[in-house]
């Protein structure tokens, strides 16, 4: 299963094991389980330090593998073949469990040591989510950390009858102790965040002795770091404020338009972002969200937890998020059916049938992919014309099993109250509504700006976008903004990255001139005294 240029990356990473790790099979008679054991038959020769034990417990998922350490009750689970997105987690898992230490700070560390309960976990995840490895390597490590926590990782592909039988239409999905937890990307501390009641609390009051910045940039995507990196090389005290540091980049699958990249992934590429940021002295907050803005001399931006953040300039850079239909039955069911990340989300619809509301080079992209999945796509497009790139209209019309509805209007998506089972579409020209029945809906009509916390404090476009001009100056003096938030045409990465370095720039200069009009203010005190 693996080549060897991959046997030789692997066991050059197994060399840094300090410790003994046993992996634990449970087998069936099926071909993963097959699969599963020819896996993990080609690992264990790559370390004189594992051992490979087949175990028969009832009440184990088959085929399944545990990583621990001999003698001990393994914590760590993977109940499929963590290949495609998750063999990094498996890597992380052998070598952690190995004593190789964790990425942590000794804060976390000690919260998740501190964590007072029985955690059991299972996450559902599909190959080729790019978002389920954050999820699965915070719970392994936390696992790893805490005797008391449990984490399985299962191939909801794999898997189907749970699947089917928790109504998990999303991913990563996390159960814990056998009930729903969260979905979506998380951290180890937004994990943290909802384990351990304290910590909003904690974090707000440790962030009530900050200093007042040179320059606060609000957001963490490309924008947001490429701001950050240009007032630290500034020599200003620079820090950057962030719900999650990446922003849209990480559900993004394929970059293949990032100037001298030729190709990478989304979750890499922001991991990139964050790495370049933090090699300059720029203090990152993580995990907190901005709830409003309040200008003055020394700017304040008041956050959710209830901390606030002093700052002589601001640049704002809180992106975009996919933009909803708006129609009836979208939020009741979403991630029962309704979805927006078709990478993430398609496995889970293996021979189902499906739409995709779109028909922009995103939702032909996304409904090109569904195809070599589902059973059946249907696009569905407003306008009487696709708006994607010729080259990937030409592919769409190649495949057997997309139908495209043109000048059709989505009005509402419908189900039995547990999950999906049709949506109704109006033809704009004959006004004829048509249901068609089907599984899963993939939303794909662009997005729409994180604004609505600045509403009333600065100008804003008819379309929710931040007015920004030549520097990416806002309406207000000392505030600057940058990236997919802005009037800024095409929401492209690379556009981005040049606005947030310009807009940063702007700023600079904007507290140069400032400081020299501060002196010629004194200046004119003295004279006058």
């Amino acid at each position: 299963m693996l080549d060897a240029n991959l046997k030789a990356q692997l066991q050059t990473y197994l060399q840094k094991v300090t410790r003994p790790i046993e992996i634990a099979l449970w087998l069936d008679d099926s071909p993963k389980a097959a699969e599963m054991k020819a896996l993990v038959d080609e690992i264990a020769p790559l370390s004189t330090r594992i051992t490979v034990v087949a175990r028969d417990d009832a009440g184990e998922r088959r085929p399944s593998f545990a990583i621990g350490a001999p003698g001990e009750a393994p914590r760590i689970r993977f109940a499929g073949l963590p290949m495609g997105h998750e063999f990094t987690s498996l890597v992380l898992a052998l070598l952690q469990v190995g004593g190789h230490p964790v990425k942590l700070d000794d804060d976390t560390i000690e919260q998740i040591r501190a964590l007072d309960g029985d955690f059991r976990f299972e996450t559902y995840i599909s190959l080729s989510c790019q978002n389920c490895p954050e999820v699965v390597q915070a719970l392994n490590v936390m696992a790893l950390i805490n005797p008391r926590i449990q984490q399985v990782t299962i191939d909801g592909a794999l898997f189907q009858g749970e699947v089917e039988a928790r109504q998990v239409m999303a991913v990563p999905t996390v159960y814990l102790n056998g009930e729903s937890f969260t979905q979506g990307r998380t951290s180890v501390k937004e994990l943290l965040a909802k384990l351990d009641t304290g910590a909003s609390a904690r974090a707000a009051k440790a962030l009530e002795n900050k200093p007042v910045y040179d320059m606060l940039i609000v957001g963490g995507g490309p924008a947001g770091a490429a701001a950050a990196i240009y007032a630290a090389r500034k020599g200003i005290t620079t820090g950057v404020v962030a719900e999650r540091f990446g922003g849209q980049v990480l559900d993004t699958m394929a970059i293949e338009n990032f100037i001298s990249v030729t190709h990478t992934e989304g979750p890499k590429f922001a991991t990139a972002l964050e790495q370049h940021v933090k090699a300059y002295d720029v203090d990152v907050i993580d995990t907190q969200r901005a709830a409003a803005l309040v200008p003055g001399k020394i700017h304040e931006v008041r956050l959710a937890s209830g901390a606030v953040l002093k700052a002589r300039a601001i640049v704002l850079a809180t992106g975009a998020r996919w933009r909803e239909i708006g129609v009836p039955g979208e939020r009741d069911y979403r991630n029962r059916g309704v979805a927006y990340c078709p990478h993430c989300d398609g496995p889970l619809f293996k021979g189902k049938r499906v739409a995709v509301v779109g028909g922009g080079n995103s939702g032909v992209e996304a409904a090109i992919d569904l195809a070599g999945v589902v059973k059946e796509v249907t696009l569905i497009e407003y306008g009487t014309q696709l708006r994607a790139d010729e080259v990937l209209q030409r592919k769409l019309r190649s495949l057997p099993n997309v139908r495209v509805l043109m000048n059709a209007q989505t009005t509402e998506i419908v189900g039995d109250g547990q999950k999906v089972n049709g949506l109704v579409y109006r033809d704009r020209a004959s006004g004829e509504t048509t249901t068609v029945a089907l599984e899963g809906v993939f939303v794909q009509i662009g997005l729409v700006p994180n604004t609505e916390w600045l509403k009333g404090t600065l100008a804003l476009s008819r379309h929710g976008e931040i007015e920004v001009d030549a520097k990416g100056a806002t309406s207000i003096p000392g505030v600057f903004a940058a990236g997919d938030v802005t009037t800024v045409p095409f929401k492209q990465i690379v556009i981005a990255v040049g606005e947030g370095a310009k807009a940063s720039l702007g700023a600079f200069e904007h507290l140069m001139l400032s400081s020299v009009d501060d002196e010629v203010d004194v200046q004119r005190e003295a004279v006058a005294a």
